[in-house]
């Protein structure tokens, strides 16, 4: 038996399909202090009476059954209710290897630190990669671990592939009611830690599916992102105001990531927005001639607009065929 009780919180929403695969995975693991938390968030389909089998079968499992409010209600129920000195999520539609729990409390016990992070296998029909395994282990200082959060170097805002310790929520929760909560969140409890440990074992799966919310076509919820980012960098200059690259990175490619989106979409609704989103991108194209951080991608991106939007969705279209080719 491990010393200390790790919480795995587990929302569930509509996922029949992947549930079974996700709840195995947990059960499995090496590490067996556990106590498995189960967010029913109000489920139109049989993931409810699924969570209920599991709660038969090992007794480590709780099983809650609410209405449905989202990631963020979900997550933060499970918060509510988990009773470990450390708490990690798992999305109901991803799974982990069965030493992913074992690796992030090692890392935690043997840095003396409050937050340990892996980067997570993308995986997209057959293939199978780890974003982080060119970064070795390492102890890092909150502006450190700001600056890879915020660049997507090994890791990213994801709240999962990372162990917490619990009393790091205190006076943190998810934002209710919007999308990309994640963004909201992970770098709050970053600034709560003086230091953080990070291996490159890749212990979590992510599952890119054709239906999530991150592949949905547009709509405008989804410019929750923009308002999430903004909170995000403002907290994070001000505190840090090394780390100014950084956050103008994630400006830019959170303002890409979304003009991607409504470049496609025909809506006079949308006109003010897909103004101001052009304008501020095109005022970065400097950008383009000096060093920064800005992946490839995006400063493709960035060069493809100053061309007119006909040649930046061709560019789009052409880099998400390829990328997609490359996935298979």
């Amino acid at each position: 038996m491990n010393s200390d009780l790790i919480s795995v919180i587990v929302p569930i929403y509509n996922v029949e399909k992947y549930l079974n695969r996700c709840i195995d995975s947990i059960l499995n693991q090496t590490f067996t202090n556990l106590e498995i938390i189960l967010i029913n968030d109000g489920s139109t389909d049989d993931s409810g009476k699924i969570c209920n089998e599991y709660l038969k079968k090992d007794k480590r499992i709780k099983v809650y059954h609410k209405s449905n409010g989202g990631l963020s209600s979900a997550r933060n129920e499970g918060i509510n209710r988990a009773k470990g000195k450390y708490v990690t999520f798992i999305d109901s539609d991803d799974n982990i290897e069965s030493d992913y729990v074992m690796q992030l409390y090692n890392l935690i016990k043997k840095y003396d630190v409050d937050l340990s992070i892996t980067p997570y296998n993308v995986i997209y029909d057959k293939k199978k990669i780890n974003i982080g395994d060119k970064y070795p282990e390492c102890v890092m200082t909150t502006s450190e671990c700001l600056d890879r959060l915020l660049c997507g170097a090994g890791f990213d805002v994801s709240a999962c592939a990372k162990l917490y310790l619990r009393k790091l929520f205190k006076n943190i929760s998810f934002p209710e009611g919007k999308l990309y909560e994640d963004n909201g969140t992970t770098y709050k409890l970053v600034m709560k830690c003086k230091k953080i440990a990070y291996n490159n074992k890749a212990g979590y799966n992510y599952y890119i599916r054709e239906d999530s919310i991150t592949t949905q076509e547009f709509n405008e919820r989804k410019l929750d992102l923009l308002e999430m980012v903004d909170n995000m960098c403002n907290s994070i200059i001000a505190e840090y105001p090394d780390l100014f690259d950084a956050v103008l990175k994630k400006r830019i490619e959170a303002n890409l990531s979304i003009y991607r989106q409504i470049v496609f979409v025909k809506s006079d609704d949308l006109k003010k927005i897909k103004k101001e989103i052009k304008e501020y991108l095109l005022s970065k194209r400097n950008l383009l001639f000096r060093k920064s951080k800005l992946s490839f991608r995006d400063k493709v991106g960035l060069l493809s607009l100053q061309f007119g939007d006909c040649f930046f969705k061709t560019s789009w279209k052409c880099y998400s065929f390829i990328k997609k080719r490359w996935y298979k």
